[in-house]
């Protein structure tokens, strides 16, 4: 089976549930619009967030919407997305994201990083905003380096705003004493919940009709316990629904129903 069968058995016209989808197509549920929103605040008033949420909760999609809504001839994102360059990697990350070569020495990299971040603002009028991915793996230097880098105008004014995304624990790891500077500076903090059912059920249509069907394709209880199952995780929902699309198939179903998702849950849990 191909994905190219399922598509013209079920009457698709793309590949349902997948990631390449435009900001605008996005599915924005409770708890992915509150995050947007404190997201473009938080970026609006050049500060220091962190948004925190299991993995596969849709953080990353709701930094990505809220930044699609930004001008973007009034800003300049810095997305880092590999925590384990180091402080070096943090600066030159910022650095060549800005435009320029990444000078060698960390002695003459750092002024550089602060320098074209002044200049980003007080010549080109763009607001940078650092956004750094799964920043629960950050070291602890490269943390205290974040912070000194906000440092500005003898802490009057902040030079950019900064997005730190990543999962629990790394709210629980910034509490710790060691990084009592970074946690007072912190104007945001939101955690990301799972779907409740609803939303989740709401979610599988959604993805549908961007497919092509608006019509009912997945019973309620093959929703339920997909929502159960998943905890209401976009990702889980995502893999799951698949899965469950591929035993109707197979099975010759016109409706996904309950045994198809108990199939797709026995398939995704396997060991």
């Amino acid at each position: 089976m191909s994905i190219t069968d399922l598509g013209s058995y079920y009457g698709f016209t793309r590949t349902p549930f997948g990631k390449n989808l435009a900001p605008a197509m996005l599915h924005r549920h409770r708890g992915h619009a509150e995050a947007a929103a404190r997201i473009r605040w938080c970026i609006n008033e050049k500060a220091l967030g962190v948004i925190t949420g299991e993995v596969g909760s849709g953080k990353t999609v709701a930094v990505r919407a809220a930044v699609a809504d930004l001008d973007a001839s009034r800003h300049t994102i810095v997305y880092l997305a590999n925590p384990a360059t180091g402080t070096r990697g943090l600066y030159a990350g910022i650095v060549a994201a800005l435009g320029a070569v990444p000078r060698f020495h960390k002695a003459n990299l750092i002024p550089q990083t602060t320098g074209l971040l002044a200049a980003e603002e007080h010549e080109r009028g763009r607001a940078v905003v650092v956004i750094c991915d799964e920043a629960h793996l950050l070291h602890t230097d490269q943390l205290e380096e974040l912070r000194l880098l906000l440092n500005a105008d003898m802490d009057s004014t902040s030079p950019f705003a900064c997005l730190l995304i990543g999962q629990p624990t790394l709210r629980r790891r910034i509490k710790l004493g060691t990084f009592a500077a970074l946690d007072q500076r912190i104007a945001l903090r939101y955690h990301l919940p799972g779907m409740d059912q609803a939303e989740t059920g709401d979610y599988i249509s959604h993805h549908l009709k961007l497919a092509g069907r608006a019509d009912p394709l997945f019973s309620d209880d093959a929703t339920a316990l997909i929502h159960q199952v998943s905890r209401g995780l976009p990702r889980a929902v995502n893999n799951l629904a698949i899965q469950a699309l591929i035993a109707g198939y197979a099975a010759r179903k016109s409706i996904v129903d309950e045994t198809s998702a108990r199939a797709a849950i026995n398939e995704v849990t396997a060991d």
